[in-house]
């Protein structure tokens, strides 16, 4: 399809690609988080809570999705993006009716194939963004959506549920039903968007599709420095979407329950973090911009352990508390879902896709999140929600701040050393 003419002013480029981004992934939650604004409560299964099921189910067909993503997201030519998204949210969409149609406990297998399709979506959605000059400014304008989407879908649904008397068996579908039309506009304004330029490929170095062999041996090239980030990552993953799908549990059991409270605080902390992303985009030098990323990633990690103690010891209330964990990790959650390996692979010149990293990181980033859900539930499950979340911030800010430094010190000195060769390389005759 050929873009709009006016879509050839950088400025114009930006403003339009960062607002589809954002709107297309934003309705994409619309499609997944309905169920984590509903408690459920009193509701068991086999003396275990029925939101445990139901989130634990969830999460663990995202993760699935995550392991087929590495190749489906990886091998995926350009022209099938659109389409493909529209293909994993109407079988989402469709889960979510047969989990209203079907009595519990039956209907939890939904959730499952909730998760399923809907993992791909993000990795498909970076395959518009990446290999641009201004692809911080877009990939800012994708991940906002999902800080400030989450919030957002918690406080329509309880709206929903509270205005219209929709039941929780039926909100998570009439949520997603809302945003249909408007995941559509914003699927086509996705699919107008330019290919890369060649000054493009100049600066951040080409994109295009890796089989098997291609990601194989960017594992083994890169191993020892992917292994600890996918670590930090892990941890990450699984603090960020514990908070995420029992936010509701962990302000009710800290006193505060006014349910327009998600919106406001994600949209504060989507806001700061979008501002801060976009800016990289005048960081021309690539390893400069991932240092820089790997800066706010640690300044994430102690600002979740620091207003952590500050709540604890009652210098900090509970809103403020939940709303500077969110800055906190999502500072260090933002950059892992993009521009941290956008910069990695243009720093060291590397022709792949960010969206195979991507995938791959967040497939074991949501094991890890099932495993927390998992251990919570059979080893720790007369702990609240909120005391749960305390010892796992404490444990995310200290162990994620080893690991991210430990990774950067590995991608550091094979940055240097390749900077050494080639200089030495430059100095050779002809």
């Amino acid at each position: 399809m050929r873009s709009p003419a006016f879509l050839r002013n950088p400025t114009t480029f930006v403003i339009f690609g960062a607002t589809a981004a954002f709107c297309t992934y934003a309705c994409m939650y619309a499609f997944r988080r309905g169920i984590t604004a509903t408690t459920f409560e009193g509701m068991f299964f086999a003396g275990i809570s029925y939101k445990i099921w139901l989130v634990t189910a969830q999460v663990f067909g995202y993760a699935v999705s995550k392991g087929i993503g590495v190749k489906v997201v990886s091998e995926m030519s350009p022209g099938r993006r659109a389409i493909n998204i529209l293909i994993y949210v109407t079988v989402a969409l469709s889960a979510l009716l047969g989990f209203a149609l079907v009595p519990a406990p039956y209907n939890i297998v939904f959730l499952f194939l909730n998760g399923l399709p809907l993992g791909l979506v993000y990795g498909t959605m970076l395959g518009f963004l990446e290999g641009r000059r201004q692809t911080d400014a877009l990939v800012a304008g994708l991940t906002a959506s999902f800080i400030f989407a989450s919030g957002f879908v918690k406080t329509v649904a309880l709206t929903i549920k509270s205005a219209w008397g929709v039941s929780e068996f039926w909100l998570p579908f009439v949520t997603g039903s809302l945003f249909v039309l408007p995941m559509l506009a914003s699927i086509y304004a996705m699919t107008l968007l330019p290919p890369p330029t060649d000054e493009d490929r100049a600066l951040r170095t080409e994109r295009k599709p890796m089989d098997a062999d291609e990601r194989r041996a960017f594992v083994r090239n890169f191993r020892p420095g992917l292994i600890l980030l996918i670590l930090s990552y892990v941890l990450l993953s699984a603090f960020r979407d514990f908070r995420d799908n029992f936010g509701p549990e962990i302000l009710k059991d800290a006193g505060v329950e006014n349910p327009a409270i998600f919106a406001k605080t994600e949209t504060l902390v989507a806001v700061g973090i979008l501002i801060v992303m976009a800016l990289l985009q005048r960081v021309t030098d690539n390893f400069r911009a991932f240092t820089l990323l790997n800066g706010l990633m640690l300044a994430g990690g102690a600002m979740v352990g620091l207003s952590t103690y500050a709540y604890v010891t009652d210098s900090l209330s509970a809103g403020n508390w939940f709303l500077l964990t969110g800055l906190g990790l999502y500072m260090a959650y933002v950059p892992c879902n993009g521009l941290y390996f956008e910069r990695l692979i243009a720093s060291f010149r590397y022709v792949s896709t960010v969206g195979f990293i991507v995938t791959l990181a967040d497939w074991y980033g949501y094991l890890g999140s099932v495993s927390v859900l998992l251990y919570k539930n059979f080893g720790h499950a007369n702990i609240s929600y909120r005391e749960f979340f305390i010892y796992g911030a404490y444990i995310m800010a200290g162990l994620y701040s080893m690991l991210v430094v430990a990774s950067y010190t590995y991608f550091k000195r094979r940055f240097q050393t390749a900077e050494k060769t080639t200089q030495e390389m430059s100095y050779l005759p002809n």
